[in-house]
């Protein structure tokens, strides 16, 4: 069965119960695998069968239970088409889009309209599905198409939703603070309600406040009666529910109590207008205020995209010109002035330029790019004009990359949530329950005016056990978390990650190209002429592919040595390489090669075991039958290398070496690091076994970057892959540090730590607060004269949120242990499309 995985944006979404709704009403249609929704990213994931069911049935699925999934809606040109059949063949091309719901085309004005769903699909999948199937898209004139990137709509529908949100309740206000003021103040200041007696009297007064309540409970009220109503049909009570049921019933009572007092015993006459109207008041207001911080809570992932720009420069039939960068295509021709965003990832052509890339990697420095090397979209050029060729456009590009990850990091569920999940299933349930034996103990035992205090004390428990704080706990966190790692360079492929990463008790770090750089280099030079003995070795080895000798000839060329011809190259399996040069011989290899040629290496040969003790490897250089010196090549330590496994150390982490390299090289290294564990001349799969070994310590997290790592980042409880690593790496990691620097890895440890302590801090003040105050609702502390209005429990609900949103933003502010990478750090720009 082949089953495809679908994203969809939900709105009207309030508290966790209602992720639950939608959750149990898409669980249950045939066909469906699975489906997560996520309260903080207002996101839904359904893995389905589309043999069995089709987008369009999920998204009437989640409007029948009380809630919609937006879409958006494009219009374009489409050339080619010359009958009916065409007409039928575009269409399904369109409809076999993930996320297109409908698709429309007409042959006489030949334009395809389609509606889709912005979290699945973009307009360029669209065009491109057409392109595909034959036909063209002319292009628009530059600011003239009509078509919304999937973010610009998110963001355009969020603000539609807060002006709306800002209108129902500066509407709700005009009339719920008169309303609260005629109730309240008179009870402070007697005066006044005396005054009121004598002006109105009891029934105008009733009168007055009913006309005060009645345009806000059905006015901005009407978005619970929607919802709730809905949530009862299918009986799955939410929020919405809570509060229209709670509302309902004080304004029920006291419109009852205007219209017909004489139907109340003695001492329950009494009107609790207030606690409708101003309730429903609160309530938006503190639904204004979640709003305004989940928009903030986003503001890292509106920075990633906005490091694209929205126009390139493409060079097209030999001109220059300006078009949306969603419509460049790959093999375009761009080019990039200096102080400009790179739109899309490219291959240089032409121009020589520093490219600040720190916006991607973390990493300060900016990076210099000549023709050959790669681009990346979204970094920033520097002083010199750029041509390129794209390389990667789109949902393709590493930037769309990054930002698929971190957006699938922000809607999955890390394992902590598992507690909040299940007893928000049963939460609202149970509050129903305590709100009728709520009402029944004060009817019962309530004495004089027991109707009247059964009703206050049962709305309040309803209003104040709204779930909102509960679901709002972890995704939110989640959210805030993940979107700051990404500021920092790390990108948590789930939720899981995020969580799991903090708990690990033991680092295990591969060494080449994770501890060092992966690139050998000459280290030292041990000779009377260097500048002489460089260049001999590099002109012997300038035809080597060994990785000693290509290290040698690189070195000789940034040194900007000259390397002289030589002739007869010949290598000497094992030992090195023979060559003549002006009619000498010249022999280039190990301490054992010289020795078999009769050389005495002397002194030299006691620095040569100086340096191997210290991971280096020697290579001797004989000129004519005489020792000229040696170099040292080895692959150095990267930069933060020390100071990170330092970090880690310092966070409780032990710290491993699990490596191919040999014992005395792996050692060596390990100990000008500070590893005193190391596991040297370990196969690809024994370092899976060695991960396995090191779990019975406790959880496990493997840092790699090559294909050997793969098993052994699978079978880690979390696995790092490193910015230079391989697709393979990148692929099986559960974590990615976009900087090949190591000091990603405790900062990550870092924010996961204080991601896990914030969700903490959420659900306890979530849980407590409903635990707490639940019974001060009901009534229980009423004998000490205790007791929680309708309105205060409708402010304390707000403020719960609030308060849970605000702490999760503090995670905005986190500083990591080690913030900035080392300068000069090395870097591999051309492995940046592999995150």
């Amino acid at each position: 069965m082949t089953t495809k995985t679908l994203d969809l944006d939900i709105s009207g979404m309030t508290c966790a119960a209602c992720v639950g709704r939608v959750e149990r009403g898409l669980s249950k249609l045939d066909g469906v695998q699975e489906a997560s929704v996520n309260l903080a990213t207002e996101r839904a994931s359904v893995t389905y069968d589309p043999a069995l069911i089709g987008p369009a049935a999920l998204v009437q699925r989640v409007r029948d239970v009380g809630y919609d999934a937006p879409s958006a809606e494009i219009t374009f040109p489409v050339a080619g088409m010359t009958c009916a059949a065409c007409v039928g063949r575009v269409e399904r091309a369109l409809g076999k889009v993930e996320g297109v719901l409908a698709a429309s085309v007409n042959l006489a004005t030949e334009q395809a309209s389609v509606q889709y769903l912005p979290a699945s699909t973009a307009p360029q999948a669209l065009k491109a599905a057409v392109k595909a199937a034959g036909y063209d898209v002319p292009e628009k004139p530059s600011g003239a198409a009509q078509a919304r990137s999937a973010p610009d709509a998110e963001r355009e529908r969020k603000a539609r939703e807060l002006t709306a949100l800002r209108r129902s309740l500066m509407f709700s206000s005009v009339f719920s603070v008169p309303l609260l003021l005629i109730a309240m103040l008179p009870m402070l200041w007697p005066p006044l309600e005396e005054a009121l007696m004598g002006a109105l009297g009891v029934t105008g007064l009733h009168a007055l406040m009913l006309a005060l309540a009645t345009p806000v409970q059905f006015g901005p009220g009407r978005r619970f009666y929607r919802s709730g109503w809905a949530a009862l049909r299918h009986r799955s009570p939410d929020m919405n529910t809570l509060v229209m049921l709670g509302t309902t019933a004080a304004y029920v009572y006291s419109l009852l109590v205007t219209l017909a007092p004489g139907l109340f015993p003695a001492g329950s006459a009494q009107v609790y207008f207030e606690a409708s109207g101003v309730v429903i008041s609160l309530i938006l207001l503190g639904k204004y205020f979640e709003a305004l911080a989940k928009g903030r809570s986003s503001e890292a992932m509106r920075g990633l995209l906005a490091l694209r720009p929205p126009l390139a420069h493409v060079i097209r039939n030999g001109a220059e010109q300006d078009i949306d960068v969603n419509d460049v295509q790959l093999g375009d021709v761009l080019r990039v002035r200096p102080g400009e965003r790179v739109p899309v990832d490219g291959e240089i052509t032409q121009g020589r330029s520093y490219v600040d890339e720190s916006m991607l990697t973390g990493e300060s420095m900016p990076v210099q790019k000549t023709p050959g090397e790669a681009l990346t979209g979204g970094t920033l050029n520097g002083n010199g004009a750029l041509t390129f060729t794209a390389t990667a456009v789109g949902a393709d590009t590493a930037l769309s990359r990054i930002t698929a990850l971190v957006e699938q990091a922000q809607a999955s569920k890390p394992p902590i949530q598992g507690l909040a999940d299940r007893v928000v299933a049963v939460f609202v349930p149970v509050v129903l329950v305590i709100a009728a034996v709520t009402f029944a103990a004060w009817l019962l035992l309530g004495g004089p005016g027991a109707l009247a205090q059964a009703l206050v004390h049962t709305v309040a428990v309803l209003i104040v056990a709204c779930p909102c704080a509960m679901g709002l706990a972890t995704p939110v966190s989640v959210m805030v978390g993940s979107g700051k790692a990404a500021q920092l360079g790390v990108l948590f492929r789930s939720g899981a990650a995020l969580e799991g990463l903090g708990r690990v008790r033991v680092m295990a770090l591969d060494k080449t190209g994770t501890v060092t750089s992966g690139q050998p280099e000459v280290t030292e030079i041990v000779a009377d002429d260097e500048s002489r003995l460089l260049s001999l070795a590099a002109a012997a080895e300038q035809h080597s592919e060994h990785p000693l000798g290509r290290a040698i000839v690189r070195a000789a060329q940034e040194r900007g040595l000259s390397i002289p011809a030589v002739q007869d190259v010949q290598a000497v399996t094992g030992y090195g390489l023979k060559a003549s040069w002006e009619g000498q011989r010249l022999e280039v290899g190990s301490e054992r090669y010289m020795a078999g040629l009769g050389l005495a290496v002397g002194a030299a040969g006691q620095r040569a075991a100086q340096l191997a003790d210290r991971g280096r490897t020697p290579v001797f250089v004989a000129l004519g039958g005489q020792l000229l010196g040696l170099l040292a090549v080895a692959d150095p330590l990267r930069s933060s290398s020390a100071r990170a496994v330092q970090a880690m150390r310092a966070q409780g982490a032990e710290v491993a070496m699990i490596t191919g390299d040999l014992e005395a090289t792996a050692r060596a290294v390990a100990a000008e690091v500070g590893i005193t564990e190391v596991r040297a001349g370990v196969l690809p799969a024994g370092k899976a076994e060695a991960v396995q070994d090191l779990q019975r310590l406790g959880p496990v997290a493997f840092v790699g970057d090559g294909v050997n790592d793969a098993p052994a980042l699978a079978r880690a409880n979390v696995g790092i892959a490193i910015g230079s690593g391989t697709d393979v790496a990148a692929q099986t990691a559960d974590v990615l540090l976009l900087s090949s620097d190591l000091s990603g890895v405790p900062n990550a440890v870092a924010l996961s730590r204080a991601t896990l302590s914030n969700i903490r801090l959420n659900l306890f003040w979530a849980f407590a607060y409903n635990v707490l105050l639940i019974p001060v609702a009901a009534g229980a502390l009423s004998r000490w004269n205790l007791n929680l209005s309708p309105v205060l429990a409708a402010a304390a609900m707000g403020l719960s949120s609030v308060f849970v949103l605000s702490n999760a933003l503090r995670l905005r502010g986190f500083r990591a242990p080690l913030a900035a990478p080392v300068p000069g750090a090395r870097q591999n720009a051309a492995a940046q499309p592999a995150a």
